[in-house]
């Protein structure tokens, strides 16, 4: 698998200067990689422009070595897309829901039903499939999200800052099932939050003012901690070492 940005630019309608200009990156084709960085970095940019939401100004988007800058429904099956906030039907059920999505990419009712159940059931709410969505907590609500995207063969889970307003319990939860899931499925996760930067992660980008800081395994991102850091903190220490070395040069 090749998802790919290569040389893009992207300006908003009512900004002047690109939020990225001649970006390439390519999302890493196995585990979970953490798209790093402050508010206004790119990140959401990124994942928009990844996942089809917005066509870039110049430049080209590629799948598997095929342009797929007009996001085609093909694409779609295969690229899922999780903004913050999942938007579902509050009458539905968890797995009803997530059946309908499965059915929209393409899955016949039946087959989009029993593969909601199991895609359910790897994310940890089986008990909670015949729950009206309205009644799922933040957490939950994120891993029905996540469910959506297996139900349909998804190959490749693209999340902009899925943590966002979960306590501490929902944080670990949700990292847990993304660290099993990115066995299989490539994961690229943003956020802003050194926290969500958990053992699973396999790969980090830190990002800033659209440009790439640094982009690696998370055992050389780490390595830029300074060598006092409490065990704790080395994750907080790199990025705050990485972010001063930018604003240096």
């Amino acid at each position: 698998m090749t998802l790919l940005l290569e040389r893009v630019t992207f300006t908003y309608r009512r900004r002047r200067r690109p939020v990225l200009s001649r970006f390439t990156y390519e999302v890493p084709d196995h585990g979970l990689t953490i798209l790093l960085g402050p508010n206004g970095a790119g990140k959401s940019t990124t994942l928009a422009l990844l996942a089809g939401i917005v066509a870039p100004t110049v430049g080209r988007v590629l799948f598997s070595d095929t342009n797929l800058t007009s996001a085609s429904r093909e694409y779609r099956r295969h690229v899922a897309w999780l903004p913050q906030r999942v938007p579902t039907s509050p009458q539905l059920t968890a797995r009803e829901y997530v059946a309908y999505i499965a059915w929209l990419k393409g899955e016949s009712r039946s087959h989009a039903w029993d593969r909601a159940g199991v895609a359910l059931e790897r994310v940890g709410l089986a008990e909670q499939s015949g729950q009206k969505t309205a009644g799922l907590s933040g957490g939950q609500l994120r891993r029905v999200g996540i469910a959506c995207a297996l139900a349909h063969d998804a190959r490749v889970i693209l999340l902009d800052e899925p943590t966002a307003g979960l306590d501490p319990h929902q944080r670990s939860v949700f990292r847990d099932v993304l660290g099993k899931i990115a066995r299989s499925t490539p994961v690229l996760m943003s956020t802003h939050d050194v926290i969500d930067l958990a053992d699973a992660a396999t790969t980090v980008t830190l990002m800033e003012s659209g440009r790439v800081l640094h982009h690696g395994d998370t055992q050389s991102f780490l390595d830029h901690a300074r060598s006092d850091a409490a065990p704790g903190r080395r994750a907080e220490s790199a990025y705050s070492a990485l972010m001063r070395l930018d604003s240096s040069r």
